[in-house]
């Protein structure tokens, strides 16, 4: 059995159920020049700021210079080199990544969306996202 008293509230409270709140503004402090709609190459940038991610469509990525592929947490692999010691690069979204010691120019991988991040070992030892260069980015797309 209903009472008059849900009867009564029932419509003010599905109003102010349904009432949205407004949306939260965050300024960022930091500006990275690769951002959404940019092109490196051929390719454009669909999210930046941290990782960026290029709209690869199956195409192949390559070793920029000699060094070691490591898998990584949810399906990445970590590039390091010898060649650029106190740099990791993180690339997420390959098909069947080649791991292992690979000599430049060595096909990594192939993938729909690279997601790409660049970090650098700090002084403690830990690491931080930096901004890659364009032309960085450009040499893991050329053969």
């Amino acid at each position: 059995m209903v009472s008059n008293f849900s009867i009564r509230f029932l419509p003010l409270l599905l109003l102010t159920a349904c009432q949205s709140t407004p949306p939260r503004s965050i300024a960022i402090q930091q500006s990275w020049e690769l951002q959404v709609g940019h092109q490196v190459g051929d390719y454009s940038i669909s999210s930046g700021l941290g990782d960026i991610t290029l709209e690869l469509g199956g195409d192949a990525i390559h070793m920029p210079f000699d060094g070691r592929l490591q898998p990584m947490e949810n399906g990445c692999v970590a590039l390091t080199s010898s060649e650029v010691p106190a740099y990791l690069f993180r690339l997420c979204g390959l098909h069947r990544a080649a791991e292992g010691v690979r000599p430049q120019g060595h096909t990594i991988g192939r993938a729909e969306q690279l997601v790409f991040a660049a970090l650098r070992k700090q002084p403690d030892g830990t690491w931080t996202l930096v901004e890659p260069a364009t032309d960085l980015i450009e040499q893991f797309l050329l053969e």
